[in-house]
């Protein structure tokens, strides 16, 4: 059943009619819980509350589906006032961007002067760019385009999946990096991706003790309690110093266990989206989890 709700969520996801139809929708469905504002001036509220309560913030202006030059300008122009944003109101913050939505797919050339800049403004206000890992179609491209970057800029992240095959062998290959780990949350073949959740589980902890013994920083994006645990004792046991790591959490999820640790004295990053284009996003959330349904539901009965 759970596949079921997976395979039908990641479908939805990928639907563009019902992401264009969403954007007059608002944050409906259950979305409101989960991203933080259409407008970066909607989310400066919940920015600074999670300051306020000892949480970091990774902040993503959502967006899928960039195929047009407009578009990417557009969301090139977000992010450079999403930029100016955080550092005008002393947010303790930094940028989550997808290439994709800079213009990968229109033109690589294009993209790569947009994130140029944006790591430029970046270093100016003494803060890093984040760089989301997409689909496996967009995967090579992405490492082969961060190769060409960090000659230039040591204020750049990435985020690497621990469903990809090839994971362990990349974390080495970006080490010195820092490294935002994530579980997956796409539809890939097998051929690419383990399928089995065990697997998952297992083969993002390696990736993980990889990085820290690589004396790399390390973010551990996770809601799964086992994997934080353990990954509590391993750094204990390993002498790995906390401020060589975070753990990360998505906004609206989990609010009391991110409080937990923050009381534990480990650092906390909350990955908070915004934008209109929270369709997708919000559908690879329900996809993730089967709770997740039932939550929307909840948002929707609440209206």
């Amino acid at each position: 059943m759970h596949k079921l709700n997976r395979d039908f969520f990641l479908y939805l996801s990928k639907n563009k009619l019902l992401n264009k139809n969403a954007k007059r929708w608002g944050l409906k469905l259950g979305a409101s819980k989960v991203v933080a504002g259409l407008t970066i001036e909607d989310s400066l509220q919940p920015l600074q509350e999670l300051n306020e309560s000892g949480r970091m913030i990774t902040l993503d202006h959502l967006g899928e589906f960039v195929y047009e030059e407009e578009e990417a300008i557009e969301a090139f122009q977000s992010s450079m006032e999403a930029l100016d944003f955080i550092k005008e109101n002393d947010i303790d913050c930094y940028l989550s961007v997808k290439l994709t939505k800079l213009g990968l797919d229109v033109d690589e050339g294009l993209c790569m002067k947009h994130i140029r800049a944006l790591l430029e403004r970046a270093k100016q206000y003494d803060t890093m760019i984040n760089i989301d890992m997409e689909d496996y179609a967009h995967y090579d491209q992405t490492l082969d385009l961060l190769d060409e970057l960090r000659k230039d800029y040591d204020n750049i992240g990435i985020v690497l999946q621990a469903y990809i095959h090839s994971g362990v062998e990349d974390t080495n290959r970006l080490k010195g990096m820092k490294i935002r780990f994530v579980k997956g949350a796409y539809k890939e073949d097998a051929s690419v991706a383990i399928q089995d959740k065990k697997k998952i589980d297992e083969h993002m902890l390696e990736m993980i003790k990889t990085h820290m013994l690589n004396e790399s920083y390390t973010a551990i994006a996770t809601h799964d309690h086992e994997l934080i645990e353990k990954v509590k004792t391993f750094a204990l046991e390993n002498g790995i110093p906390r401020e060589m790591f975070e753990f990360q959490m998505l906004y609206g999820f989990r609010n009391d266990v991110q409080l937990q640790l923050v009381k534990d004295g480990y650092r906390f990053r909350t990955y908070v989206p915004y934008g209109k284009d929270w369709y997708g996003y919000f559908m690879r959330r329900l996809a993730e989890r089967p709770q997740n349904v039932a939550f929307a539901f909840r948002g929707m009965l609440s209206k």
